[in-house]
């Protein structure tokens, strides 16, 4: 007795007709990248680099009590 089976192959991702393997997820990821890199490029604001630069210098004074 032979068994047939209907041609669905569990072997990889599935691939949508565009090629995404993910398909909705590769857009919610190039989403999160774009906002990620939008992020990260952002200047720093002032008050928060003068609050940084005096943590470093506070922190030496610390360091030798």
């Amino acid at each position: 007795m032979t068994r047939q089976t209907s041609g669905v192959s569990n072997a990889g991702p599935i691939h949508r007709r565009d090629g995404e393997p993910l398909g909705a997820n590769s857009e919610i990821g190039r989403k999160l990248k774009q906002y990620y890199d939008d992020l990260v490029s952002d200047d720093v604001p002032d008050r928060f680099a003068q609050l940084l630069s005096q943590l470093e210098e506070a922190e030496p004074a610390q360091q030798k009590d």
